[in-house]
């Protein structure tokens, strides 16, 4: 077993989720996470990674409650714990891990916000007059994909009645089905895309990629023109979701456009979808 010091080990995996191609507001919220967890382990003279202990990782989750974080954001914390403990067994720092002894904190998961047809045609309207910020909603609505897999789309990724969702984070490359109103806005876009040597599909008035954290600004930009209230960017994915349920189509094939792992994922919907058609096995427009 290698020895390493706690503070070069941080630095160490932040690199290592660099490399692992890892996005950026993950590499940004681990960071953070396992920098707080350094300095907590710093306080208790604990400057070599094999000197801590489960306990130790406990009494650090017990700090952040204390410190006003929410059971979700403790429960994240300790995800974060244990990708850094998984990196250091890889690299022989350590050859026990005392993250997976320590318990998530238990909470009720929040129902999905879910927007309502008068809502979400709001949302296109007011997006009407911005050719890449409407493709960007009809996209995400339509499509039903993650906002940091449509920032990664490039120009290729668009094939006729489809678009390829490459491999993001843990998640698998897929096909998702293009529809009607989604391809219009996309044709709609890349007609006045400014030219440039980027293959990024949404770009900047400069030619540069856009970003996720820009993308979701603007979004909720177009929230608060729509008078839209407590929504968010993931609400379009929610509301894809309930569309479906509730127009037919099955847990299987919606779980599979999604992308999900797990069909129980898109399973706990159904609480929240009331009037269900009868399954049809097809995707509609919304």
């Amino acid at each position: 077993m290698k020895t390493v010091n706690i503070r070069d080990a941080h630095k160490e995996f932040k690199k290592y989720l660099t490399d692992n191609r890892r996005s950026n507001s993950t590499i940004v919220a681990y960071g953070k996470d396992i920098e707080q967890l350094v300095s907590f382990l710093e306080e208790l003279s604990k400057n070599h990674i094999h000197d801590v202990t489960k306990e130790d990782l406990e009494a650090f989750l017990a700090k952040m409650t204390k410190s006003g974080y929410t059971p979700k954001s403790i429960s994240r914390k300790l995800n974060s714990t244990r990708t850094f403990y998984r990196f250091l067994k890889i690299n022989e720092y350590v050859t026990d891990d005392p993250s997976l002894l320590v318990a998530h904190p238990r909470y009720q998961l929040a129902a999905p916000r879910i927007l309502t047809p008068t809502e979400y045609r709001a949302l296109r309207d007011a997006a009407t007059h911005d050719p890449r910020m409407f493709a960007v909603i009809e996209l995400l609505l339509q499509t039903g994909i993650r906002i940091g897999e449509l920032a990664a789309l490039k120009l290729t990724d668009i094939q006729k009645e489809d678009l390829r969702i490459a491999p993001y984070e843990k998640h698998l490359e897929r096909t998702v089905p293009l529809n009607k109103r989604a391809e219009e806005a996309l044709n709609k876009y890349i007609n006045v895309r400014p030219k440039t040597d980027s293959d990024h599909l949404f770009i900047t008035k400069s030619g540069k990629a856009f970003l996720i954290r820009n993308i979701r600004t603007a979004v909720e930009r177009y929230f608060r023109l729509a008078e839209i209230k407590n929504a968010k960017v993931n609400d379009l994915r929610h509301t894809f979701v309930a569309h479906h349920l509730k127009h037919g189509a099955s847990l299987v094939l919606i779980s599979k456009v999604l992308g999900h792992k797990r069909l129980s994922t898109t399973e706990r919907y159904l609480e929240y979808v009331k009037d269900r058609a009868k399954e049809n096995g097809l995707l509609t427009e919304l």
